[in-house]
């Protein structure tokens, strides 16, 4: 059977390389496309060997350092992509990679991670962010994104079968394209966080500090609580923000971005992992269960696929004191959560689940 990957493009090992990473293990004979390939040598090892066929996208100017500026071309990119004489195509799609053309005699799936958030019901928080609520540029980013929904919606009828990595995203994919999807949890190296059931005397947060996963509310909350210790791992655009809302309290300790090893002894540690935001799915709340550590976290988005009631609490919104109350009632009923019971629903997301997955829909789609 000939195959082929498609991914929107390469330039870090994140979230969504991962699960190419598992796409290729799966199917370690098949041909990689990708829009732009600009990853560092020390990072291409998760490729396994592979050297991705790039678009027209790799040779205009400034690509390497500001291929998303070119955005507006993206749909016409993955459109060039031959992909005659192939029997599958698995598509990882957060953008446009689900947009590519295939024929009859093709099978596609498409593991989506979600449809274009900033195009859909995240525009005008990216517009805000952007600075570009008002003005000539302004008018041309809303005509570009409207531009942009028509050819994604469009383009979603594509595929012959759609994977969500959530149900959040599934719930997302019915509404925006009018698809049915089918959830298949992303894959987590939950071998790389064990398990540990050693003394636990803090709380602890950690990320990308980012606007949207609201990591000042974290703090706010707990300088409000200053029998609790707090730990915060992480840098990015918000951590003066994040800085400013701990107000130098006695209590939150901010350590910056740390590297792995004391990240996973951080979750080892943590007495529970505070998640404020509304993600897609939250790899970061599997890794600290994979650790043992319970959750207390936003009860949106794919943290209601990720939190049960033997593992973790949730909170309904996104404010410091509905965030404390949800953790004067985690320490109320702290018992009850054991790091074994939090290690074992860690497992249902490992690698091997998601490969044993996507063989299976695949299967199922070839049929």
């Amino acid at each position: 059977m000939k195959t082929a990957i498609i991914h929107e493009w390469l330039d870090n090992y994140a979230g969504s390389e991962r699960v190419l990473e598992q796409m290729i293990a799966c199917y370690p004979d098949a041909d990689l496309f990708a829009l732009v390939d600009f990853l560092p040598e020390h990072e291409r090892g998760f490729l396994q060997g592979k050297t991705p066929r790039t678009s027209f996208l790799q040779r205009l100017p400034m690509a390497r350092k500001r291929f998303r500026n070119y955005l507006q071309l993206m749909p016409l990119a993955v459109e060039q992509f031959d992909l005659r004489g192939y029997d599958l195509v698995l598509s990882s799609s957060h953008a446009v990679a689900k947009g590519v053309i295939t024929g009859p005699g093709t099978t596609h799936v498409s593991y989506v991670h979600s449809p274009m958030r900033y195009a859909w019901d995240l525009q005008g928080q990216y517009l805000e962010q952007s600075g570009l609520t008002r003005g000539v540029k302004s008018v041309y980013t809303r005509w570009l994104l409207h531009r942009m929904r028509m050819w994604d919606q469009a383009s979603a009828a594509r595929p012959d079968l759609i994977l969500a990595n959530s149900s959040y995203i599934q719930r997302r994919i019915a509404k925006v394209w009018r698809r049915e999807a089918e959830v298949l949890h992303p894959p987590v190296d939950i071998e790389g966080f064990p398990l540990a059931t050693g003394p636990r005397p803090h709380f602890v947060v950690a990320g990308r500090q980012v606007a949207y996963k609201r990591f000042e509310l974290v703090a706010e909350a707990f300088r409000a609580l200053p029998e609790f210790k707090l730990v915060i791992a992480g840098d990015g655009p918000s951590a003066p923000l994040v800085r400013q809302a701990a107000g130098g309290a006695p209590n939150i300790e901010i350590r910056g971005r740390v590297p792995q090893a004391e990240l996973v002894a951080l979750l080892q540690s943590a007495r529970a992992f505070v998640f404020p935001a509304e993600e897609d799915f939250g790899i970061g709340m599997v890794e600290a269960q994979a650790c043992g550590a319970p959750l207390i976290v936003f009860g949106r988005g794919g943290a209601r696929d990720i939190v049960t009631d033997a593992t973790g609490l949730t909170f309904a919104e996104q404010t410091p004191e509905s965030l404390a109350a949800a953790i004067r009632a985690f320490v109320a009923q702290e018992a009850r959560f054991t790091p074994q019971a939090c290690r074992a629903n860690a497992e249902r997301f490992g690698i091997p689940q998601f490969r044993a997955g996507l063989r299976a829909a695949v299967a199922g789609a070839l049929a």
